[in-house]
């Protein structure tokens, strides 16, 4: 069976990388703000893993 039979799932926040600033950018406000937990539903393990690559990214100016 091919991957096309397959459902498909979003991506897991830990495939996330600091180059994919479009990616990122759901888990940040217009203002330029990391969204806390309660709103983006993220584990605690995920929620540091996006943190640091959402600052990662604004450190490559990759994303504002």
């Amino acid at each position: 069976m091919t991957t096309e039979g397959k459902l498909k799932r979003s991506r897991n926040p830990l495939d996330f990388d600091f180059t994919e600033p479009e990616a990122l950018s759901r888990y940040v406000t217009e203002t330029g703000k990391i969204l806390p937990r309660k709103l983006t539903g993220l584990t605690a393990r995920q929620q540091r893993y996006i943190a640091r690559a959402v600052k990662r990214a604004r450190n490559m100016i990759t994303m504002k």
